[in-house]
Order: C-alpha cells, then structure tokens, then sequence
C-alpha cells in the first residue's frame, strides 16, 4: 500500500469513527451490542499502539500538531 493511500485509510477510520454518536443509543441497544462494540473498539485501540510504538521505534514523537 502506497503512503498515500495509507494516509488516506486512516483520516477514512478517522472519519468513520467521528461519526459514531451513541448519545443516540438506548441504554438497552448499547448493552445489546457491548460486546461488538467492546471487541471493535480494542481491535482499534491495538492496531493504533502498534502504529505508534513502530513511529517511536524508529526515533520519532508522536506530538499533537499545533492549531491552525
């Protein structure tokens, strides 16, 4: 995958997860798909830590940019 379209995945995931609202769940729709939501969320978290420790393993920081 070129760095581009990598970049672009990810402002994609970014993007999609931005969109997620669950003020808008019951709290009988959130218990119903916990479990999913649990599974989806470390599956997200993991695949961002290993992004990150290979960033800092080369040397670099991973800083907030500054605003616009």
């Amino acid at each position: 995958m070129s760095t581009k379209e990598a970049i672009t995945r990810l402002d994609a995931a970014v993007s999609a997860l931005g969109e997620v609202d669950l003020s808008e769940w019951s709290d009988d729709t959130l218990r119903g798909h916990l479990i999913e939501l649990s599974v989806a969320l470390c599956r997200v978290d993991a695949a961002l830590s290993r992004v990150a420790e290979e960033v800092r393993a080369r040397g670099f920081r991973i800083e907030e940019p500054a605003p616009a």
